[in-house]
């Protein structure tokens, strides 16, 4: 299935620019063909091209359908960003097409890279959330300091993720399937003995990935692979 993303389709009723081009320009599509739209708000839609517009391509939708996600809960993984952001963005990419709700960079004491081009990592979780067929598009939240970020409210289990010495349990057994998760990782610094702390000190429970020690992306990719296993 090819599908385009159009999130104002139903009162628009025309793609964006981007996707105007590559249905007509790319795939050469006419006149009369039938496409498959989502708005990334959970809903597919069925949809035949009435103006091939390279710009502004124009279509009738013929029926529409709703699809909930298949894990059943919302999973969130606050993360800090690598100093090589195409490593964040290969996280993006392949969370998205596991199932993930939510991506919160986080600014911690030890993180390498202070800001992000949020525009970059928006287009991979677009073609991500494509490419998988998946028909909700992941929430990217703005970057957020730690300390602020681990006092807000979440309503379901919260982990941090450490390679601090000190007793700690497998996510796969912390976790309670069907239940909202958040999830934090630190840089590949780890967070400060401060940070877990004060992650402690709110709510959030230490947990391991394993024995093995892994890059940040990784953490934050097994992370989110563990809690989509455990849902299925």
């Amino acid at each position: 299935m090819q599908l385009f993303y159009a999130p104002d389709i139903e009162t628009s009723n025309t793609l964006p620019e981007g996707e105007s081009q590559h249905c007509v320009k790319v795939l050469r599509l006419n006149v009369g063909e039938i496409i498959n739209i989502t708005d990334g708000k959970g809903k597919l839609f069925k949809a035949e091209i009435t103006n091939p517009h390279s710009k502004h391509c124009e279509i009738n939708i013929l029926e529409s359908k709703e699809f909930p996600s298949t894990w059943g809960c919302h999973i969130e993984i606050a993360i800090a960003p690598t100093k090589n952001i195409d490593r964040i963005e290969w996280f993006a990419e392949k969370c998205v097409e596991m199932g993930i709700d939510t991506i919160t960079p986080i600014n911690c004491r030890y993180s390498e890279r202070k800001e992000i081009k949020a525009d970059r990592i928006e287009k991979v979780i677009v073609s991500a959330m494509k490419q998988s067929l998946k028909f909700t598009k992941p929430t990217l939240s703005p970057m957020v300091k730690f300390k602020d970020f681990v006092k807000q409210p979440f309503d379901g289990d919260k982990f941090i993720a450490h390679c601090h010495e000190e007793e700690k349990v497998l996510l796969r057994d912390a976790y309670k399937k069907g239940n909202n998760c958040l999830i934090l990782i630190g840089p590949e610094g780890d967070f400060s003995e401060e940070e877990v702390s004060l992650a402690i000190e709110n709510g959030f429970k230490p947990i391991s990935l394993g024995e093995s020690r892994l890059r940040t992306e990784t953490a934050g990719m097994v992370a989110c692979s563990t809690i989509q296993i455990i849902n299925q």
